[in-house]
């Protein structure tokens, strides 16, 4: 209890982007840089940004540049040098070395984030995996580098102190990566035998999707506490980037025999890592696989159109940019928006952590889902009480009376049960 009570050192970073016009908004990948390393438990010192056509190839920032981000760092005190991209490995090494600071782009921010948020073995081997495959080419650079030490002739023999040292640790790295993928392997497999135990039960499956902190998993919590969740149903809800690493999927029963399974997904962010996703498949593929995405917006960020392109990118990544969807602007009570909930044909605008607009979105989704479903009468003899009970379990029963001739059902159900208990229909 003492160690979770003790204050976190924060480690003082300088942040550096260039703007090459091609980013669609630099400030707000900058000021995103600086939510990402704050996420980090890294106190920002100082933000230095340039101007450039095209980004150096040997040290990502102008040549000319280098000294300033050195004076800017020593003056603000900075213990670490953090860049708004993905560096190569030859840029890390020539920063590290004219800089004299460890030197973080954003894939490193993003991965540690990853790291301390992973709770479950299946979240944490995917970011061990991710981290490893972030580190292994720039092992390779540094290999690079060093085999000018090795004899001209390149034999092993000749080879540098240092050099055997970066062989052995990348094969290590390639070890311990064919280790993990076993593993997850053996995670994935069982999570497909639960896909298809949820998919044989045909109730369909609803996935949230969104842009990391925009309210997916208040979404889901409101939607287990009002359907009779119980409170170990609920899962990790806080205001902070990538607060749920792990994908939990949540059966919802309205009580008119329309369920569906609600599955609460990884937030997406701009320039996701691609290791990332890669690493995190098994996982994601859950989007892949629903019947309907529910993509959840934080519609009192300024920025929250650019974050439902990204969103849109990224699924289309995932193979499930065509799978139908509803958007939920959430948090629209910060918008000074008022009669909450608003209803536009698949679009709801609400607010989840006030627990307005949760009945409604139920609503949204069962209509998405069930669109298929008719209604039908049915005349059901005395001794076919299974053909009763079945509708009673998978199907909306309207009304229900008790004739001369037998039981007699007003129903909303599938099309499927409607041609298949064909005889009992009334014509």
């Amino acid at each position: 209890m003492r160690e979770e009570m003790a204050e976190i050192t924060l480690t003082r970073v300088l942040l550096v982007g260039v703007d090459t016009g091609e980013e669609q908004d630099f400030e707000r990948s900058m000021a995103e840089l600086k939510s990402l390393a704050e996420a980090c438990n890294k106190q920002v010192a100082g933000i230095i940004t340039q101007k450039l056509d095209t980004v150096n190839k040997a040290l990502y920032i102008g040549s000319g540049k280098v000294q300033e981000v050195k004076e800017f760092a020593a003056a603000c005190e900075a213990e670490e040098i953090v860049f708004d991209n993905t560096l190569t490995p030859s840029q890390i090494r020539n920063l590290g070395r004219e800089l004299e600071l460890p030197i973080l782009d954003r894939t490193n921010l993003i991965l540690d984030i990853f790291a301390i948020r992973a709770k479950t073995k299946e979240a944490k081997l995917q970011v061990e995996t991710a981290k490893l495959q972030y580190m292994l080419p720039r092992l390779v650079g540094m290999h690079e580098a060093l085999s000018r030490q090795g004899g001209a002739n390149g034999s092993l023999s000749n080879k540098g102190t240092g050099e055997k040292k970066l062989e052995l640790d990348r094969r290590r790295i390639e070890h311990r990566i064919s280790e993990l993928r076993k593993e997850l392997d053996e995670i994935s497999g069982n999570r497909m035998t639960q896909r298809k135990k949820r998919s044989s039960s045909r109730i369909p499956q609803v996935a949230l999707v969104g842009y990391t902190n925009a309210g997916k998993s208040t979404v889901m919590n409101h939607m287990v506490q009002r359907y009779g969740g119980k409170p170990e149903k609920l899962v990790m809800e806080k205001d902070m980037l990538f607060a749920t690493l792990e994908t939990s999927v949540r059966s919802i029963d309205t009580g008119d025999n329309k369920p569906f399974f609600l599955t609460d997904t990884v937030g997406f962010i701009h320039k996701l890592p691609h290791g990332l996703i890669k690493a995190f498949q098994s996982t994601l593929e859950e989007v892949k696989y629903a019947d309907l995405l529910v993509q959840v917006v934080d519609f009192s960020d300024e920025n929250y159109k650019q974050q439902m392109e990204v969103t849109s990118q990224t699924l289309k990544e995932l193979e499930a940019g065509d799978i139908p969807q509803i958007v939920v602007y959430n948090k629209a009570d910060k918008c000074q928006m008022v009669d909450l909930p608003k209803l536009r044909e698949s679009q709801i605008y609400m607010a989840a952590a006030l627990d307005i607009g949760i009945e409604e979105l139920a609503e949204l989704i069962k209509d998405r889902l069930y669109a298929g479903n008719v209604d039908c009468f049915l005349q059901i003899p005395y001794d076919k009480g299974n053909v009763v009970s079945y509708f009673m379990e998978n199907a909306t029963v309207l009304e229900k009376e008790y004739r001369e001739e037998g039981i007699w059902l007003h129903v909303n159900c599938r099309s499927q049960d409607a041609a298949k208990y064909d005889i009992f229909v009334c014509k």
